[in-house]
């Protein structure tokens, strides 16, 4: 019996498409009916057979999502909060990972994998713990309270990511600006960060998603409704509007809206940051 490779190869190269296209189409559906659903009035969210292609089109459901109950106010605090997250965790995190990189000092190892234990420890675990803390330092319904919380959930993973990255930057460079008078933190700024986009924009997204799509924290530490979150505030609109699936739905896309952004923009270094942080560390 004769085999032909190449035939078999095609074979399970076509196999492999199928399979991943059947489950990226399982995948987009429910978005492309959330999205569609959005733009239907209420009484065609559940049409059968279900149209992906809204007719009639309308915008009023976004119009009253947007309008209605003080949503753009959540969505402020939502962005605020997540900027300032990503912000400050990227770079704290890449200051910790360059400090764990680069220099040698006694313990370095040693609090390296503590921190790294940290990761282990499920969040909904430490709610308490973290509440009492909270209302100790009066950092209670308050967004400086989460962002404070959310930094110091985010160092760890972003420190791990980011210290493969630096260990893998070549010491030659390193010598090359000390023997210039560059100091550590002149090394850091002019050097580092530069060659580091990749594995930042890494950080900023994962700093980003963790800060604006966070419910827990926030729902135990967050009563006062003015500074409530967008995920707070979903909740509570589709509690509100629990038939009107085309209003919660809209609600939803609109808190999706910066998340898609946020990845588009930081997709070129996304996978390349993800994979250099994991290499090494």
């Amino acid at each position: 019996m004769i085999h032909h490779p190449q035939g078999l190869h095609r074979l399970r190269v076509g196999a492999r498409l199928a399979v991943l296209s059947m489950l990226a189409v399982l995948m987009i559906a429910p978005f492309a009916y959330m999205l569609a659903t959005s733009f239907k009035p209420n009484r065609l969210a559940f049409e059968w057979p279900p149209q992906f292609l809204p007719d009639p089109f309308t915008l009023d459901n976004y119009v009253t999502a947007w309008a209605g109950n003080d949503f753009a106010r959540y969505f402020g605090n939502s962005l605020l909060v997540a900027t300032v997250t990503t912000v400050s965790t990227t770079l704290l995190s890449a200051m910790a990972a360059y400090a764990f990189a680069r220099f040698r000092f006694p313990g370095r190892t040693l609090t390296f994998w503590i921190m790294m234990l940290g990761l282990m420890v499920p969040g909904v675990v430490i709610l308490i713990p973290q509440f009492v803390l909270a209302r100790s330092l009066h950092l209670t319904d308050s967004l400086s309270g989460l962002v404070v919380f959310y930094v110091g959930g985010g160092i760890a993973f972003n420190t791990f990511l980011l210290r493969g990255f630096f260990e893998q930057l070549p010491h030659e460079l390193d010598e090359a600006m000390i023997i210039d008078g560059a100091g550590s933190i002149r090394r850091f700024a002019a050097l580092y960060l530069p060659l580091s986009r990749p594995a930042l924009a890494t950080s900023a997204v994962f700093g980003f998603l963790g800060a604006w799509d966070e419910y827990s924290w926030a729902l135990t530490t967050i009563s006062d409704p003015d500074k409530q979150t967008l995920p707070l505030a979903i909740a509570r609109f589709q509690g509100q509007h629990a038939t009107s699936w085309g209003l919660v739905f809209a609600a939803s896309v609109i808190a999706l809206i910066p998340v898609v952004l946020i990845y588009l923009i930081g997709q070129r270094h996304f996978i390349s940051g993800l994979a250099a942080g994991a290499v090494k560390s």
